[in-house]
């Protein structure tokens, strides 16, 4: 993530970069302005789960069984931060497409902006997956791939996180809270996201899902990387 920063500060007028990435050891990342003492530090740690801090917003996610990706581009493509967040969405629907046509049917964009001041209030204000905004990747209702976007002098930069396993709802069990929250977070977990291998019912293939994603992009943006 550090790189997807160094590259957004420092990013030409004919440049776009879009990067794919997974995590090892699995790591928990917060949003720029989320506070880290709502991490149990001591648990991840016994667990071997590093915790980082994202250039980007939004809340806590667990990269764990997931593809994330980033997508900076400069000022210059004269779209608005909404319009490239719906552009992004856009072209990784085509990607999962690619990857596997049956998904076309379910997937969609949410469609309505949330109050975040009001979610914010509530402990699953400390998750990312808790909740969609608009122009989020959904699949029947439920959240597959969370994003967040950072606007900086010359470039915007995104990242999002790709579910793919499980692992992801285990994040609660790293949170400060009492036992209680951590269960009531789970189900809202369960209740809230999806993955491509619980949808599909296969296990994914992690390089032919990285193609597809790649080339979803060069259709949806029309480029060639």
């Amino acid at each position: 993530m550090d790189m997807d920063l160094s590259l957004a500060k420092n990013i030409s007028d004919d440049e776009v970069f879009f990067r794919l990435y997974r995590w090892s050891p699995f790591c928990i990342s917060l949003g720029a302005n989320q506070k880290e003492t709502e991490v149990d530090f001591a648990k991840a740690k016994a667990d071997k789960i590093d915790v980082v801090k994202r250039p980007t917003g939004g809340r806590a996610i667990l990269h764990a069984e997931e593809w994330t990706y980033s997508m900076i581009l400069p000022l210059t493509v004269n779209l608005t931060p909404h319009q490239i967040y719906e552009k992004i969405s856009l072209a990784l629907i085509r990607g999962l497409v690619r990857f596997e046509p049956s998904l076309k049917k379910l997937l969609q964009l949410e469609k309505i902006q949330p109050d975040f001041r009001k979610l914010l209030g509530k402990s699953t204000g400390m998750l990312c997956f808790a909740s969609t905004a608009k122009s989020e990747v959904k699949y029947d209702g439920k959240k597959l791939i969370g994003s967040a976007q950072r606007k900086l002098n010359k470039s915007v930069l995104q990242h999002g996180s790709i579910l793919i396993g499980k692992f992801h709802r285990k994040l609660p069990e790293y949170l400060n809270s009492n036992k209680s929250e951590r269960e009531y977070l789970k189900t809202e977990l369960v209740k809230k996201t999806t993955e491509l291998e619980t949808i599909l019912k296969f296990k994914v293939n992690y390089s032919e899902l990285e193609q597809c994603l790649i080339n979803g992009f060069e259709e949806e943006w029309d480029i060639k990387f």
